[in-house]
């Protein structure tokens, strides 16, 4: 994997990573589920240089998560306003906290309390089941291969199967063996 094409792998969490996957990027997502809206707030709570936020903002509108709106202009400036796919980026974020709370608190305390609107409790944020709505635990959870990745493992296996034939050909010359074990799928 190269890092400048993650967000073309197969695989959801290198894409992910590709947007969201710097500290700045992260803490600017902080930020923007915190209210903080314009550039120079940012600056402001981030202590980040102007070029590597600049650029931070504009990956995030680039990858839709993020979009500029006008507020001023004169000058033209422009609010970052969290769109859908930044909204849905909310339970990630949540679970950073969360495990944060847990592993990296000191004596203080938690820095910030979440309190939910509806039933007015401080909580914790819980993930669990859209099927039966139990709690998951990663020994709970069994990972199938989904379409895509079928495909990219696919693509690999051909290869791999090409790559040990060449070295099955070099090693012994048998051809029409070779081409049997081609055409049904197994390896030499």
């Amino acid at each position: 994997m190269k890092w400048d094409s993650l967000e073309e792998e197969p695989c959801s969490l290198a894409r992910t990573v590709a947007v969201i996957g710097d500290r700045w990027s992260l803490l600017i997502l902080r930020e923007c589920f915190l209210r903080v809206r314009r550039f120079d707030e940012f600056q402001s709570s981030l202590g980040v240089t102007r070029h590597l936020l600049a650029d931070r903002l504009k990956k995030l509108v680039r990858f839709g998560v993020l979009r500029k709106a006008p507020y001023q202009d004169a000058p033209k400036r422009y609010e970052y306003i969290l769109t859908q796919k930044g909204l849905d980026l909310y339970p990630i974020i949540m679970s950073i906290v969360h495990w944060g709370n847990i592993h990296m608190v000191d004596s203080r305390g938690r820095p910030l309390l979440h309190e939910h609107k509806n039933c007015h409790k401080m909580f914790d944020p819980l993930m669990v089941c859209s099927e039966c709505g139990e709690p998951l635990r990663a020994k709970e959870v069994h990972v199938h291969t989904g379409p895509r990745r079928a495909e990219t493992c696919a693509r690999r296996w051909e290869r791999s199967i090409v790559a040990s034939s060449f070295t099955a050909y070099v090693a012994q010359p048998d051809l029409p063996r070779l081409a049997a074990q081609l055409a049904i799928g197994r390896r030499p």
